[in-house]
């Protein structure tokens, strides 16, 4: 029988996830699923009201509710063989603690951020939206950012909770932004000047490698820019507009003998997945790409 090392990893794994990938703030949990593999979204649509009549009577107006399905697609798994003695000579550096640690740090954990985003995009253009293409420079960057948050305020979207995701070199751009307002905070007692900006108009800031932020990638092997791609600059959401549940997570490891694939230790990594953005709250997000 295997061992499974989501057991033994899995705070370790928690913590990771929560430290390294960017996207953890859109992960949803305990998502409800109707059947192994699907999502109920309920809908309720109610009229408004009308003039009261002092003569008495209500004015009686329909209600109706239809249902948004989400199935998850995104199910992803590999396979590691190492020999006995690869182990045992090189002092466990092949130990499944080290190639669960490696993979997911340059494998599992890169790919989730690349197909959120992606997914984003995909799903927001789906729906008939159309990105933000203006070239952002320092002259620009905080004008692009208000349209974005202009375009959220007249949806009627809450502040509160808002997150914009960017590059490097645009959160660059922002630090450098003309009309913006700096506060340098200077440690006394050892000289450490803190230049960082993790919020924008109470709006949460974090940065993404720009190899995360494609829209559009390859996953037959591993997670690549797909034909077409284009960067994705900036993105404006505020989480309760998508869904994104990891339904499960598996990592097993067979010993030498309690399998038939040879004289070695058997890894295996499984995830299942995915991101959905919820079709009346698609206001919810605003992108800037790359022209």
């Amino acid at each position: 029988m295997p061992y499974n090392y989501v057991d033994s990893f899995l705070t370790v794994l928690q913590q990771k996830y929560t430290k390294e990938l960017t996207s953890s703030g859109l992960t949803t949990q305990n998502a409800i699923f109707v059947n192994a593999k699907t999502i109920k979204i309920p809908r309720l649509d109610v009229a408004g009201y009308k003039n009261h009549s002092r003569a008495g009577g209500w004015n009686r107006q329909a209600v109706s509710n239809d249902f948004e399905l989400k199935v998850l697609t995104f199910d992803r798994d590999v396979e590691f063989y190492v020999d006995a003695m690869d182990v045992d000579e090189t002092n466990q550096i092949v130990s499944a603690a080290n190639l669960t640690n490696v993979f997911e740090t340059e494998q599992a954990i890169p790919e989730l951020d690349k197909y959120r985003y992606s997914k984003i995009y995909a799903d927001y253009v789906a729906l008939g939206k159309t990105p933000d293409t203006t070239v952002i420079t320092a002259a620009n960057a905080l004008q692009v950012f208000d349209q974005l948050m202009e375009n959220m305020d007249e949806a009627e979207i809450p502040l509160e909770g808002r997150i914009l995701y960017v590059t490097p070199a645009i959160y660059k751009l922002l630090k450098q932004a003309e009309d913006v307002q700096r506060f340098i905070s200077v440690q006394s007692n050892n000289g450490t000047v803190d230049r960082s900006v993790r919020k924008l108009d109470d709006v949460t800031l974090v940065q993404v490698p720009s190899s995360r932020m494609k829209t559009i990638y390859d996953f037959t092997n591993g997670a690549v820019p797909g034909v077409g791609a284009k960067q994705i600059n900036m993105i404006l959401i505020h989480p309760s507009c998508v869904l994104a549940p990891i339904k499960h997570t598996a990592i097993y490891l067979w010993e030498p003998g309690s399998h038939t694939g040879g004289d070695g230790f058997l890894y295996q990594n499984r995830r299942y997945t995915d991101l959905f953005l919820i079709e009346r709250k698609a206001a919810a997000i605003q992108i800037n790409v790359a022209p």
